[in-house]
Order: structure tokens, then C-alpha cells, then sequence
């Protein structure tokens, strides 16, 4: 989005997918690096990601909670 006060706005919209295969917020990811929220958990975004070669993340979880 290019906005960092759109922060909310993304996790909404995120959340509000019906769809979130066909429109792929699965490669959403925090500022850190950290694997964030996902309607079909951690584990599931995880595989989505690695499917895709995707594997540069640095931590599970949302950093605050440390999952």
C-alpha cells in the first residue's frame, strides 16, 4: 500500500477476504519479516509461502507474542 497508517486498513480488508487463495493475502508478512495473522493459521500461511518459494522471513508468529 505504500502508506504505514494503512496498517489497519490491510489487516480489514485481510480479513474480510472470502476468497484468500485466489487473492493471495497469505504473502502479507509484518515489517520484520515476522509471519502475521491469517485466517487459516500460521501453519497453513507457512506452507502457502513455501510453495511459492517464499522462505525469506525471519520468525513464527507476530513478534510481540512470539508464537
Amino acid at each position: 500500500v505504500g502508506s504505514p497508517a494503512a496498517v489497519r486498513a490491510v489487516g480489514t480488508a485481510n480479513g474480510a477476504n472470502p476468497v484468500p487463495i485466489i487473492v493471495p493475502c497469505h504473502r502479507v508478512i509484518g515489517k520484520n519479516a515476522t509471519l502475521t495473522g491469517f485466517r487459516g493459521g500460521l501453519q497453513v500461511k507457512e506452507e502457502l509461502l513455501r510453495l511459492e518459494g517464499f522462505h525469506d522471513y525471519t520468525a513464527k508468529g507476530h513478534a510481540r507474542f512470539q508464537f
